[in-house]
């Protein structure tokens, strides 16, 4: 994790010269079969449906500005430090 945060910040930083942005997004625990393993530790209310999570990704995309780019949100678009 610790060296996808810093290649996002990385990308951002040289990117920025060519007006791209780089986020990492974290979608929350997604129902697929990939997380089928976990789910019985998920918190009632956090396992999101494909589709919900899908929506809110993009509404995080949408709102990002300049400013965001090189950060990691949350499927909330809450920002989280690293």
């Amino acid at each position: 994790k610790a060296a996808l945060n810093q290649a996002t910040r990385t990308m951002a930083h040289e990117l920025k010269r060519q007006s791209i942005w780089c986020i990492a997004l974290h979608p929350g625990t997604t129902d697929t079969d990939l997380s089928k393993p976990f789910q019985k530790n998920v918190a009632e209310g956090r396992l999101f449906p494909v589709e919900f999570t899908v929506e809110s990704l993009l509404k995080v995309i949408n709102a990002m500005d300049d400013e965001n780019s090189g950060g990691l949100y949350d499927w909330a678009g809450k920002a989280i430090p690293f």
